[in-house]
């Protein structure tokens, strides 16, 4: 059956779940009296939402509060053991995979460095790696948390590049800078028959898992425009904008900051990466006359650096002279950040900056400072007055949590029900829902 609006009876029943679903989420617990006038619908509407809700175990009571005049009013919250996610950072340095309950309360989690190994020295990019690692690490937090992977709504994965889809393949990874060509990730995934087949992989660029975690519960809630920028070995960003509402992975990293300049990763001259990313910090200081520390990962290396350059007072009170060579080099990286801040600025005059990532989470507490200065100086200003630039809030994890929004938004999206119960169904549009959720 169709209404006037050319939506189906069963299009309008998920809308009203939907929009139950996401106020107890965002803002329970509630009781059925106030979710009426926050989600627009009647009070018989509401009622027959939550019955059904309660009936499935996806609501559950969670005590009361007095009205005025009658009786107490049962309050109503998100059953946090009704379904369950697995995020994964395929980052640069580590996959790191997590599994949260449906209140993104973390019950496990894994690590797995990538790295140079063994007599064939195997690239810690490798495909295989990555994938074996990723089929352990999943195994893995399910055993320890005592998890069936039938109560998984998904598996949100994020990863370096850029990421297409294709009918057959699904999810596929263009990751240049780590020689990722047209690598189809999600069918290698469900070629290794971990996870029964009705449960769905979401692929996506880790630099929008960063973004879309950071929107819904970080420094990027009640913002309209924002950018989030993500810096470990590389550099990354997502833009979420009026016409971007889900946002946007965008290769900021290889925008060009100097002409014939150094060579990136990604084999062109003069990238922003090639200035600011860990890995090219670490090389600018080494070629500079700086000493890294000899075997150690770039995490250890790049602390050591800001160590050096910035030294803490001793017990005794005294300071050591700073590294000059480290300090002139992180010197030179803030005016490059701040530039490439100035080209985001222009372009998108967003409300938010927000910095996060391992990498920059270590840098922006030592110097955003400068770098806000560099940026407004390169901007023009008019956007540059009206923009805040911060460090993110979630910290290093912030990459897993958002690959786990993925599903989560995606379970909302169709009513609080699982991908496999309705094939025919559309997946509806949950990102911009959500998003615009986040924003208010």
């Amino acid at each position: 059956m169709k209404v006037r609006s050319g939506r189906t009876v069963r299009d309008l029943r998920r809308e009203n779940r939907t929009a139950v679903l996401q106020r107890l989420y965002f803002d329970g617990p509630l009781s059925r009296f106030s979710l009426g006038p926050v989600t627009g619908l009647s009070s018989g509407s509401v009622s027959n939402v939550v019955a059904e809700l309660v009936a499935e175990g996806l609501v559950e009571e969670a005590g009361s509060v007095d009205s005025a005049g009658g009786r107490p009013r049962t309050l109503l919250r998100i059953s946090a053991d009704s379904g369950y996610m697995i995020g994964v950072d395929v980052g640069e340095t580590r996959v790191r995979i997590e599994l949260f309950d449906l209140a993104l309360t973390e019950l496990a989690r894994v690590e797995r460095p990538l790295e140079t190994r063994g007599p064939r020295r195997v690239d810690r990019y490798d495909v295989g790696v990555v994938v074996g690692h990723l089929r352990e690490g999943i195994a893995e937090v399910l055993e320890r948390a005592g998890i069936a992977a039938e109560r998984l709504l998904g598996v949100g994965v994020g990863v370096p590049g850029i990421v297409a889809r294709t009918a057959e393949d699904g999810a596929v990874v263009h990751g240049q800078t780590i020689g990722w060509d047209a690598v189809p990730l999600e069918r290698l995934l469900r070629e290794s028959r971990l996870l029964p087949e009705t449960v769905p992989y979401y692929i996506d660029n880790g630099a929008k898992t960063l973004g879309q975690a950071e929107m819904w519960f970080g420094a990027g809630r009640g913002a309209q425009n924002a950018v989030v920028v993500l810096f470990g070995s590389g550099v990354g960003a997502c833009v979420v904008a009026d016409d971007m509402r889900p946002g946007r992975a965008v290769e900021w990293g290889h925008l060009t900051v100097r002409v014939r300049g150094r060579r990136c990763r990604c084999g062109a001259q003069g990238c922003l990466e090639a200035y600011a990313g860990a890995e090219a910090l670490l090389e600018r200081w080494a070629e500079a006359g700086g000493r890294p520390p000899v075997g150690a990962d770039e995490e250890t290396a790049l602390t050591a650096m800001l160590a050096a350059a910035y030294p803490a007072p001793d017990a005794d009170g005294t300071t050591a002279p700073a590294d000059a060579t480290a300090l002139a080099v992180l010197e030179e990286t803030a005016e490059y950040l701040g530039a490439g801040f100035s080209d985001l600025i222009n372009l998108f005059q967003p409300e938010r900056i927000l910095v996060g990532g391992w990498a920059g989470l270590q840098l922006g507490a030592r110097f955003l400072d400068t770098v806000r200065t560099y940026a407004a100086s390169y901007s023009l200003k008019y956007p540059a007055a009206r923009v805040e630039i911060d460090l993110g809030t979630l910290g290093p994890d912030a990459v897993t949590v958002g690959a786990a929004i993925l599903p989560l938004a995606d379970f909302f999206a169709r009513g609080g029900r699982r991908a496999e119960a309705d094939p025919e169904e559309q997946s509806p549009a949950w990102q911009t829902t959500l998003q615009e959720r986040a924003a208010q």
